[in-house]
């Protein structure tokens, strides 16, 4: 079965918000950072652990914000910001700009998908996905075989 989709265009704010989702849900691992610099302040009393960490953290979330934020900018990234189709079978995903020029993804270049409450994305790196509202199907059964290739792909259990 080959599901078709509507064309869609991404806007640059939702890319940018799943995007930072995204990064924090995978280098989960800087929380902690941030909770052993605070816990300095049981070595040496003084507010300034808090104040230099939460400033050390905010630096880091703007330096992922600025990064997303430049991607939705750079000309090689455009085509992601397009109003794209795709034809997604159990071998590839098609990502299609009109009916003569389009771009195959194999499933071996996915690192994982997310469900949400409506929509669905597949993200290819930390800063490559596609988004998938519920909207761009034409029927349910498009979406339940969706979530068929995407269970016996092992992306989702």
């Amino acid at each position: 079965m080959i599901v078709k989709t509507r064309k869609y265009e991404l806007p640059t704010g939702t890319f940018i918000k799943f995007g930072m989702i995204n990064i924090t849900k995978e280098q989960w691992w800087v929380y902690l950072i941030v909770v052993a610099l605070c816990s300095g302040y049981f070595i040496l009393p003084n507010m300034w652990w808090f104040i230099g960490t939460g400033i050390a953290y905010i630096l880091y979330l703007l330096f992922w914000l600025i990064q997303f934020a430049g991607v939705t900018q750079l000309e090689q990234s455009k085509f992601l910001f397009e109003r794209l189709s795709y034809e997604i079978t159990s071998q590839q995903i098609l990502v299609k700009l009109n009916a003569k020029q389009g771009m195959p993804l194999k499933w071996d270049q996915v690192k994982r998908v997310i469900i949400g409450k409506d929509y669905y994305i597949i993200m290819l790196s930390k800063v490559q996905m596609i988004h998938l509202p519920y909207k761009i199907f034409t029927n349910d059964n498009e979406r339940k075989f969706l979530e068929t290739v995407f269970k016996r792909k092992g992306y989702i259990k």
